[in-house]
C-alpha cells in the first residue's frame, strides 16, 4: 500500500488513532449524501472526524482512490442486494418477486438516496456513468434471469424485469415518499402486475415478517 507518513506537526495525532478504512469511507459517504460530491474533501473530514489530514493517506493514496472505494461500496451494496435477492429460493414467481420487493423497502439492504447520488454524480463524469450503466444492466440481467428460471420466455422476462426496475428507478429518482401501510398495501398489486399472479396469503404474512410489518387485520 503507497502511504504518506505524517508530518511532523500532525505526528502526535497520527501517532495515536488514525481511525480506519472504514471510518474514512463512512464519512466520505455522509458528505457525500448530505452535501455532494464536492463536500468529499480530505481535510474538511479530517476536521469532521478529529483526525489529522494525513491519518487519510495511511488508508487511501488520494481523494481518486478514496471515490473509487465509494463506487466500489455502492456496487456491491446496491447491486448486490439485486442479485442476492434474485437468487434467494422460492417456491412460486409470486414469492420470488417478493423477496425481490424486500430490497425496495429496506434500506440496510439497499441505500436509495445512495443510489440517487451516484446517478447524479453519473451526470457529471463518464467513467461513473459508465458504472452506472454497467450496474443497471446486472441489475436487470438478475431479474430477468428470475423471471426465467420460473418459465416465463426470455423476451416475456426482459419486459417484466424492465417494468419492475424501473418501477423502483422511478421511486428513487422522483424521490417518493409514502407512509409505510400505504405502500405495503400496494404490494400485492404490485406482484400481481410484474409476474402475473397474486401472492398467497402466507407468502405477505412471510414477506412482512422479514419487514418486521404488522398488516392491519382483516
Amino acid at each position: 500500500m503507497d502511504m504518506k507518513h505524517p508530518d511532523t506537526d500532525d505526528w502526535e495525532k497520527t501517532s495515536g488513532w488514525r481511525g480506519s478504512r472504514d471510518v474514512w469511507l463512512a464519512a466520505a459517504k455522509q458528505a457525500f449524501l448530505e452535501t455532494g460530491l464536492d463536500a468529499v474533501k480530505i481535510q474538511p473530514m479530517a476536521q469532521r472526524l478529529n483526525l489529522s489530514r494525513t491519518s487519510f493517506y495511511w488508508f487511501f493514496r488520494d481523494r481518486n482512490a478514496l471515490l473509487d472505494a465509494l463506487l466500489e461500496e455502492w456496487e456491491a451494496k446496491n447491486t448486490g442486494a439485486f442479485v442476492q435477492a434474485c437468487r434467494a429460493y422460492a417456491e412460486t414467481a409470486s414469492e420470488a418477486v417478493l423477496n425481490l420487493i424486500v430490497v425496495f423497502h429496506d434500506e440496510t439492504l439497499f441505500e436509495p438516496l445512495l443510489d440517487f447520488a451516484v446517478r447524479g454524480w453519473a451526470h457529471q463524469s463518464d467513467t461513473v456513468m459508465a458504472r452506472v450503466n454497467a450496474a443497471d444492466e446486472c441489475r436487470l440481467g438478475a431479474i430477468r434471469h428470475m423471471f426465467e428460471r420460473f418459465g416465463f420466455d426470455p423476451d416475456d422476462a426482459d419486459v417484466r424485469a424492465r417494468t419492475v426496475y424501473l418501477t423502483q428507478i422511478g421511486y428513487i429518482s422522483m424521490q417518493v415518499r409514502e407512509e409505510p401501510a400505504i405502500r405495503m398495501a400496494r404490494v400485492p398489486g404490485y406482484v400481481r402486475t410484474f409476474c402475473g399472479i397474486a401472492p398467497t396469503a402466507s407468502e405477505l404474512a412471510r414477506f412482512h415478517a422479514r419487514l418486521k410489518f404488522d398488516a392491519p387485520a382483516t
